[in-house]
């Protein structure tokens, strides 16, 4: 049976079509994918992803634990910093992206995708070692994302300046909005300006509704879960079970940014290829025919299969449809044109530099 977020009757209230996912019942619209989607890209818009998992890491040893079993480098972290990294298992493959972020020398909070929370707390667990201790907080903790170009002016209006970070992939952890202790970071899965705020499960319908009141002027609407894939999509931010997985390495992935070989150590460090060695890609297709490329079709040069589909959609903003693929690495240049299989039908493509969108540069 599905779990249900601290917002479920929130979600009801506002009019939204809940649906089961990563295990839990969760709105997949309101007033529609495209409008949700259009009010994130030029307005702003309010998701609810307390099925998120969150785990802390304490104790002297937390930074040599976090080196050890993340791509990513922790060592020169500030207080108040987020870093991603991918986790890897033992062949270099993808247990899971997560996000990091550092409260002291020795306690980080690591925020892990919902579907894996449980599977990436036993692997912490499994590979905890010194004086160090993983804990797995996600039932206590609620999660609520502000994303879009408004999501500043909304937030000052609930929330001091000294409460809200100034950097990207930055927080405050001991923060206060609408009077709610929180965790407020500059983070977001949507390619646009945004803020996620972290909070007692049970606080979370009040601060839901203060930012609904906060940001009635400047056109936040609540938004599901299709709105949030197809803004991850025209941002190019891959999806664990999509552009990621145990069989997929990061670099493959396009990860290599968090990927720091020059660490003595880490979990699949050696299996892990260089950027010559690569066999395959993760790359963006721009669709120049005619349909929609899904997650799964074949993707052909001519009679010869070069790759597949991971994620694809119609994007609302840019107004054309769009996927991302693994495809063979010689088959990976911009301009490279291709064709998927969907449905048994050719749909021509073209390899497109990615993400597909960027927000706009402020004056």
């Amino acid at each position: 049976m599905e779990l249900k977020t601290p917002l479920y009757d929130t979600h009801v209230k506002y009019g939204g079509k809940m649906v089961p996912f990563a295990g839990y019942l969760l709105p997949v619209q309101y007033q529609g994918v495209i409008e949700e989607h259009m009010a994130v890209r030029t307005q702003a818009g309010l998701f609810d992803v307390s099925h998120m998992g969150e785990v802390l890491v304490k104790g002297k040893d937390a930074l040599a634990n976090l080196n050890e079993i993340m791509t990513n480098d922790f060592t020169n972290m500030v207080e108040g910093q987020a870093r991603y990294s991918p986790m890897c298992n033992e062949k270099g493959g993808t247990v899971d992206d997560l996000i990091v972020y550092k409260y002291n020398d020795e306690c980080y909070l690591i925020v892990v995708n919902a579907a894996n929370r449980e599977k990436d707390f036993q692997w912490m667990k499994s590979h905890e070692t010194g004086e160090a201790v993983f804990e797995d907080i996600s039932d206590e903790v609620a999660q609520i994302a502000l994303q879009g170009p408004k999501s500043l002016e909304i937030l000052q209006k609930i929330a001091g300046a000294e409460d809200i970070p100034e950097k990207y992939y930055h927080a405050v952890f001991h923060a206060k909005a609408a009077g709610i202790p929180c965790l407020i970071s500059q983070t977001g899965y949507t390619g646009e300006d945004g803020f996620e705020i972290y909070l007692a499960s049970k606080d979370a319908p009040a601060m839901w509704e203060a930012l609904m009141e906060a940001g009635r002027e400047e056109g936040l609407i609540p938004c599901g879960l299709g709105a949030r894939d197809t803004l991850r999509l025209e941002a190019a931010m891959p999806l664990y079970g999509h552009e990621m997985d145990e069989n997929v390495n990061p670099i493959e992935a396009g990860l290599g940014f968090a990927v720091k070989r020059k660490k003595e150590s880490f979990i699949g460090k050696e299996f892990l290829p260089t950027k010559d060695e690569l066999t395959r890609k993760r790359v963006g297709l721009k669709v120049t025919g005619r349909g929609i490329i899904r997650e799964e079709a074949e993707i052909y040069d001519g009679d010869k299969k070069i790759g597949f589909s991971t994620s694809g959609t119609h994007c609302p903003y840019l107004g054309y449809p769009i996927a991302m693929a693994f495809l063979d690495i010689d088959y990976t240049e911009a301009g490279t044109k291709v064709t998927a299989i969907v449905r048994g039908r050719k749909v021509e493509a073209e390899v497109v530099p990615t993400p597909f969108y960027k927000k706009p540069e402020k004056n």
